[in-house]
């Protein structure tokens, strides 16, 4: 049986949102920018035995003044959250969309990935590794930092945040271990 999954991905302008869905679906790199205003992307994905079929929405990008659009909270299972590690301010922002994405749909139980995008331009950095583990972990969220042109941390940043879907949409339930006395 196919599972249907739809996916956001947001942040800031600029930090590769874009690239980075077009790497995973077409493995291709998109060296040039163009602003996204809205895309829609699809990908069948065999991921732990389990077929997947991903749809993934390509925001425009956000800043602390943009509104979330509706369509980016209706019927999404869960959010990659992506930041530049070479913008201070794209990963300050990250913050702010994740609140309003909480506040717009109620609930603190939302799967979603942190990702540090641009991390083959080291010398560029105004983000370190450490600071974006340590807003992962106030998110409880998990984290990576990835390339887009090296094509590092892509498929595994969708797998992650699919594993964590599966983990809210199916928990396991704990086995009862009983004593029997016969």
């Amino acid at each position: 049986m196919v599972k249907a999954r739809k996916l956001a991905v947001v942040g800031s302008r600029s930090v590769g949102k874009s690239s980075m869905i077009v790497r995973f679906v077409e493995d291709y790199f998109v060296e040039s920018y163009y602003p996204t205003i809205e895309n829609q992307f699809s990908k069948n994905l065999i991921y732990k035995n389990q077929e997947y079929e991903i749809e993934i929405l390509d925001t425009a990008g956000q800043d602390e003044f943009s509104m979330i659009n509706e369509k980016h909270l209706i019927g999404i299972h869960g959010y990659v959250l992506v930041y530049s590690v070479t913008s201070r301010q794209s990963f300050e922002v990250v913050e702010i969309i994740r609140d309003k994405i909480l506040n717009s749909v109620g609930s603190e139980n939302i799967p979603m990935i942190l990702i540090g995008n641009k991390s083959d331009l080291n010398y560029q950095r105004q983000v370190e590794y450490s600071q974006g583990e340590e807003l992962a972990k106030k998110f409880n969220c998990k984290f990576l930092e990835a390339s887009v042109k090296d094509n590092l941390n892509i498929t595994k940043s969708f797998e992650m945040l699919i594993d964590k879907i599966e983990l809210i949409q199916n928990p396991v339930a704990e086995k009862d271990e009983k004593c029997i006395i016969m």
